[in-house]
């Protein structure tokens, strides 16, 4: 489960994906596929949400993890690439940010 609090050292890592509402479903489907079969069982993921707009043109997903070195690893993998070409087609571009936690109301 995230952490959000501004006294962990966890890398927080929040991507958009910008798609249609034709698309949204598929795209949302790959994903979670992504999570449950892979990207949850690599080193240093804690946690992840995956949120939709009411129109169905944007999926919002936050993580997090240990160190930005184990998000990056994921990303490099072999697999992860696999799946990043798939997610590109199901969507018009995807962007991931890290950020750190600034502060918590």
């Amino acid at each position: 489960m995230p952490e959000i609090d501004t006294d962990n050292r966890n890398q927080t890592v929040i991507t958009t994906f910008e798609c249609s509402p034709g698309t949204c479903a598929d795209l949302l489907e790959a994903l979670q596929k992504a999570y449950s079969e892979f990207i949850s069982r690599q080193e240093g993921f804690i946690g992840a949400g995956l949120h939709v707009n009411d129109a169905q043109t944007r999926i919002a997903n936050y993580s997090q993890w240990r160190r930005r070195e184990d998000f990056q690893a994921m990303l490099r993998s072999d697999e992860m690439r696999k799946r990043n070409r798939e997610i590109a087609g199901l969507c018009s571009r995807f962007e991931p940010v890290m950020y750190e936690v600034a502060a918590v109301f």
